[in-house]
């Protein structure tokens, strides 16, 4: 056999193995699908740029996917989401407000208003949001808060209400500030909650999307000689279908940062992103937000998690019960508070709420109607997510000595009259 021979003998021996192989492979049941089933159950978010991120479900709240999202950090003008909302909440859109000359004094990004200049409240939220305007953030702090301190003290307070636990508010722009009680700082789950307020909670939320959503605005200064146009730099609205409302940042501590809002298909989404890199990098937040979104919508469909629950009855003990006053016991119907029937929640498949019930077998008379004896408690991962109480349908009156006696009279000596 010559050399050639022998060289295409041992390839078609070596094709015939690897043919062998991919169908012995390819060919066992369910091999392929169960490879990918384990793959996307336990396949989270890797390689974020940002240092510090969060993807919630707006409905409940809850952190969907978390990295260092309770690390401090600066997060420069994702700031302005909660001095809009405070002044969409305690202001009036036509209000008039006067430029300081501190106000006018902000280093760019900035409107460019002039000392003594009138604007109205809607036209420097618009201001604000679209354009991120230093100037316009201070104009609005000031004529709502009185001073840039005491309009800090108003975000601080209803950070504190949101549940935020480690933010400090000092400026109303997001420049980077530092005083005697810290840093000008949020974390990523911190910012999320304040968001979650601002399209899902506040009474002027409404106003807030149509902000945050609108593409350009031009207006003019009250007395119509100054005019102004505004586009707006969330480039996110163009990127994903259901893009609800965002708000970008970027100083030399915080480094580049997003906090941003996605509804689809009755869900809702909210990433936060701080320190999501630095000049040369402006792009790296766009990314992490369509990986993080993508991530929430693959993975989360709301599931019904209620489930019926018969709580049964209660025996009581040396309690009156008008059918058989002499029973040492009874038993009482009982019933659950504020049940939903329906309860969904957004879950992946491999997740699994846990309901644990307990009450008490007996008690001892008094009952009162509406007293609690036992709850539900639904939990996931050992978190406990909600609460039901199990209470009785009905009274049930102490045997006292007063009514044995008195029962015992009745029966034995009136009851012949």
């Amino acid at each position: 056999m010559t050399k050639k021979a022998r060289s295409r003998k041992k390839n078609r021996i070596t094709a015939l193995l690897l043919i062998c192989c991919i169908t012995f492979f390819t060919g066992l049941p369910g091999m392929k699908m169960q490879m990918q089933e384990v793959r996307a159950e336990t396949e989270e978010p890797e390689n974020l740029y940002a240092q510090s991120a969060v993807l919630m479900d707006a409905d409940s709240g809850r952190i969907l996917f978390s990295k260092n999202g309770q690390q401090e950090k600066a997060m420069a003008s994702t700031t302005k989401i909660m001095t809009c909302i405070l002044a969409l909440e305690y202001g009036k859109l036509d209000d008039e407000m006067t430029v300081s000359a501190y106000a006018a004094s902000q280093p760019k990004v900035h409107l460019g208003v002039k000392k003594g200049e009138k604007l109205r409240l809607r036209d420097l939220l618009y201001s604000l949001m679209l354009e991120s305007h230093n100037d316009s953030a201070v104009i609005i702090a000031e004529n709502i808060g009185k001073s840039v301190e005491g309009f800090a003290d108003m975000m601080n307070a209803k950070a504190k209400e949101l549940g935020c636990r480690n933010t400090y508010f000092i400026t109303p722009n997001g420049l980077d500030a530092a005083d005697e009680n810290g840093s000008h700082h949020t974390t990523a789950e911190d910012l999320a909650r304040i968001m979650k307020y601002c399209i899902m909670e506040s009474p002027r939320k409404d106003m807030f999307l149509e902000i945050t959503k609108t593409a350009n605005y031009q207006f003019t200064d009250c007395s119509g000689k100054r005019s102004y146009s505004c586009t707006n730099h969330n480039a996110f609205l163009q990127m994903m279908d259901g893009a609800l409302s965002g708000k970008t940042g970027f100083t030399g501590d915080a480094g580049y940062c997003y906090v941003g809002a996605l509804e689809r298909d009755g869900r809702t989404f909210i990433v936060t992103l701080l320190a999501c890199g630095w000049p040369n990098n402006k792009s790296y937040k766009w990314s992490d937000t369509k990986t993080l979104m993508n991530y929430g919508l693959e993975r989360y469909q709301y599931q019904n998690i209620w489930q019926d629950v018969e709580p049964g009855t209660l025996k009581v003990y040396n309690g009156i019960d008008s059918q058989s006053p002499f029973e040492t016991e009874t038993e009482i119907p009982l019933t659950v508070v504020g049940e939903d029937k329906e309860w969904k929640m957004l879950l992946k498949d491999n997740e699994k709420v846990e309901m644990q019930w307990k009450k008490e077998e007996a008690a001892e008379a008094p009952i009162k109607k509406g007293q609690k004896v036992g709850e539900i408690q639904y939990t996931l991962n050992g978190e406990q997510l909600k609460t039901y109480d199990i209470t009785a349908q009905c009274s049930i009156p102490e045997k006292t000595g007063k009514w044995y006696i008195k029962t015992v009279f009745g029966m034995y000596f009136l009851k012949d009259i």
